[in-house]
């Protein structure tokens, strides 16, 4: 598994009974986790305390309950990157802790390129990747459809210290743009994605990951540079294995280039039980 085990402003702190425990800077929150199918061990101190509860309704969505008033956001840090923090609606927070796991290994392969690299980082949230690979001296191209999150990335940069790095900020829907990229004869040295299960474009195309996922990728090796130097898939999907993954960039990078492909589960360690939460899959080639 490859775990983040170096976050000093956040912790999970427990899990149980499909829900975690974690603190995020000096907050504490509690969320549910469908991962995490075995029972609490003893449901006491922080469990009953934590300054915000999300809760699942039985028809869908949910809402967060509140035992003391909280910012609107607040401020952590990972190394010498920082990022907004702010409970949605959607139980989410605006990072994945456990994507630091890759953040770490994308700057070192940046600044170990002895070369400047181009990144494109598709479905990009609020940019935890695109910091990462700004702080490491890439320049960067964030795109995603939500403007919301976009500009959220954006503040992230700022926060980070990173403003005048040369990063892009498209709002765009990603498929589209890569189509745009490869007629204009854009190149790039890596390309991260994250993409969803499922999806509807703005004309009421649909995506699906299992059908779509590797003629997207082919069609991400379009505006490849000649000298690739990675290419990282992230994937959130229940059901699909890392060794999908790792088939899949085979049987299109590795094919095409060589390299090295590794995969697996990406995770969190737990403080109370030392056991590790699963948190997703990832796939990376590297030249």
């Amino acid at each position: 598994m490859f775990a983040a085990h170096d976050w000093k402003d956040y912790e999970l702190i427990d899990t149980g009974d499909g829900e975690k425990l974690e603190r995020w800077g000096s907050i504490v929150l509690r969320r549910p986790d469908p991962q995490i199918i075995w029972p609490i061990h003893k449901e006491n101190g922080l469990w009953r305390g934590a300054d915000a509860h999300y809760h699942r309704s039985a028809s869908g969505g949910g809402q967060w309950e509140y035992k003391k008033e909280l910012p609107e956001r607040w401020t952590i840090s990972y190394d010498k990157l920082s990022f907004h923090i702010k409970p949605t609606s959607f139980k989410h927070t605006g990072l994945f802790p456990e994507q630091a796991a890759n953040w770490k290994w994308m700057m070192d392969k940046i600044q170990g390129a002895g070369r400047k690299i181009r990144v494109l980082n598709l479905f990009a949230y609020t940019g935890g990747a695109s910091v990462a690979c700004a702080y490491a001296g890439a320049d960067v191209c964030h795109v995603d459809a939500s403007k919301g999150v976009v500009q959220w990335a954006k503040e992230n940069l700022h926060l980070s210290g990173l403003g005048d790095r040369p990063v892009r900020f498209i709002t765009d829907d990603v498929f589209k743009f890569v189509q745009r990229e490869q007629r204009r004869g854009s190149k790039y040295d890596a390309i991260i994605m994250d993409p969803p299960s499922y999806g509807r474009g703005p004309n009421g195309e649909t995506w699906k990951l299992e059908t779509n996922l590797y003629p997207f990728v082919e069609q991400c090796m379009q505006i490849m540079s000649d000298r690739p130097l990675f290419m990282l898939i992230n994937s959130y999907t229940t059901g699909i294995s890392a060794t999908v993954l790792k088939n899949i960039l085979a049987m299109s990078m590795g094919r095409a280039y060589g390299g090295n492909i590794t995969c697996g589960e990406i995770g969190l360690p737990i403080t109370a039980s030392k056991l590790m939460l699963p948190c997703g899959i990832l796939g990376r080639w590297e030249a």
